[in-house]
């Protein structure tokens, strides 16, 4: 799986842009705030409609323009692929696959998959559950649709509960409804806690052996799901708390308070690993992440590295390069001195500078 080009159009910085990329390494160079990153958060936007960073449609519109247009080509198992996302500022996108119109997002989802490693992964570990769970979600929506589904109808009837828990306060007589979604929440989010359970197992057993390379064997990494509540005690919980929800008007309990456990002999790494630990942790996570898309799709996916580099050491860059030569890249850094240090084989060079990009 490769990205062949990417064309943008009033998106971010870029009033027009046509790049096209090798199937190797492709580095993006240039100071800060030029642009670089914003080349990424078009690809991953190509493959999965959303933004990395979480922000809406209209702020990836460039200034003064009133949409924003993203066609990226791909190249999957011999076949190509056109992906156009019309981004609107006050209107839903837009999304066509080659040419088609599409009318649910989900179905972009699988056509191009990405693992996108930027430097505030590394603190995935010691930052909340909610950036934990935002990494499975955005992984399991790219492999699984159904989890897609799951998950969208589980964030719909969570608002929708809170909300009636919210109008209960003004008119009691409402309290009858509230079991119809508590219905709806159970079976979803059952769902949800039985979907990231097997995806974490999968990745304990890849970040174990990752980790314990990246360490020099010093070190053994354990992962853990740590559900909010048992799929199978979902329903009696909800009911057990529901006096303590209609207090509080919000829900308590379900998938949306799950966490991720990171331990090295015994230690919780997310309160107690230093620095380093928790950069390796996390490192461990990320190329955990790039062998289990590959396992679960046959393929492999498109790896966006954004100016990781200049945040990790000698060791931990040496290994991440090693570990990724097989797939293709597109990175980011303010410049080539890292590669060149580490002789690593580079396929097209770009220099990005005030929203231009040239090829070297």
């Amino acid at each position: 799986m490769m990205i062949k080009s990417i064309a943008l159009k009033d998106f971010r910085n870029y009033e027009q842009l046509y790049i096209e990329f090798m199937n190797g390494t492709n580095i993006l160079y240039g100071d800060n705030a030029q642009g670089k990153t914003n080349v990424l958060e078009a690809a991953y936007v190509s493959g999965t409609t959303k933004s990395h960073k979480g922000n809406k449609d209209k702020e990836m519109i460039r200034f003064h323009a009133d949409e924003s247009h993203i066609r990226t080509f791909v190249i999957k198992n011999d076949q190509e692929y056109q992906i156009d996302i019309h981004l609107k500022r006050n209107r839903s996108k837009g999304i066509a696959i080659n040419q088609v119109p599409i009318k649910k997002a989900g179905s972009i989802f699988g056509i191009l998959n990405i693992v996108f490693f930027s430097p505030e992964d590394l603190n995935i570990i010691k930052n909340g559950p909610s950036e934990r769970r935002r990494f499975l979600d955005l992984e399991l929506c790219q492999l699984d649709r159904i989890y897609l589904s799951d998950l969208t109808n589980y964030n719909k009837i969570l608002n929708q509960r809170n909300k009636l828990l919210k109008d209960i306060g003004f008119q009691p007589e409402l309290t009858e409804t509230l079991s119809v979604w508590d219905m709806q929440l159970v079976k979803y989010g059952q769902r949800i806690i039985q979907r990231r359970s097997t995806f974490v197992e999968q990745l304990k057993e890849l970040a174990f052996s990752i980790h314990k390379s990246i360490s020099g064997e010093k070190e053994e990494l354990v992962l853990s799901y740590e559900p909010n509540v048992k799929a199978e005690l979902f329903e009696t919980e909800l009911e057990r708390v529901r006096k303590k929800d209609l207090k509080y008007c919000q829900t308590s309990i379900g998938p949306h308070r799950d966490d991720l456990s990171f331990q090295i002999g015994n230690v919780d790494i997310r309160k107690y690993g230093s620095q380093g630990q928790q950069r390796t942790c996390a490192l461990s996570l990320k190329l955990s992440e790039i062998e289990l898309v590959k396992k679960s799709i046959h393929d492999t996916p498109v790896l966006l590295l954004d100016d990781v580099l200049s945040e990790l050491d000698s060791n931990r860059q040496n290994y991440l390069l090693n570990s990724i030569h097989d797939i293709q890249t597109i990175i980011t850094c303010t410049g080539l001195d890292e590669f060149v240090k580490n002789r690593f084989q580079i396929d097209r060079v770009f220099e990005v500078q005030s929203g231009q990009i040239k090829q070297k």
